[in-house]
């Protein structure tokens, strides 16, 4: 297979339709997100991801399951828990039954901050769906997603 293979042509412009679909839907809720509630998409994620924990076996995420649910490395995700805990939006302490685990709770503050968020993220996602349908280099990645939707 050489470079200008078609199948080769047609995976790598694939793979560059979903990147720009990626970056513009990504930066649509940033900016959405940052207007309206003073949070990244990366802060969102995170508080997203805590809130739904839960009390009881398998409710707690330790750091390196965060890390895997908001798609950063070990270092970042200590980084931005520390941010968000130096705001009072979360607080971490140790697994009372393994003392090398750290897990972390969304504070009441970030409870609320995160609920008043989600309905500007739903809303921003929706119109970076929106726009993204009407190029028809990107609209078939749109469809894809959105029967992803009804299939999770």
């Amino acid at each position: 297979m050489t470079a200008t293979d078609t199948a080769l042509t047609g995976l790598a412009q694939g793979w560059c339709a979903l990147s720009v679909l990626h970056d513009r839907i990504e930066g649509h809720i940033e900016r959405a997100l940052q207007a309206g509630h003073g949070l990244s998409l990366r802060e969102y994620s995170l508080l997203d991801v805590l809130s739904r924990q839960h009390d009881g076996d398998g409710g707690h995420l330790q750091m390196k399951q965060v890390a895997d649910a908001v798609v950063l490395s070990q270092s970042a995700t200590t980084r931005l828990v520390t941010r968000l805990e130096d705001r009072g939006l979360l607080t971490r302490y140790l697994c009372p039954t393994d003392r090398r685990g750290i897990y972390t709770d969304v504070s009441e503050a970030g409870l609320r901050l995160v609920a008043e968020a989600r309905p500007t993220n739903d809303k921003a996602l929706r119109e970076a769906l929106d726009e993204a349908a009407a190029k028809p280099e990107l609209a078939p990645l749109v469809r894809t997603i959105e029967s992803l939707d009804s299939t999770l």
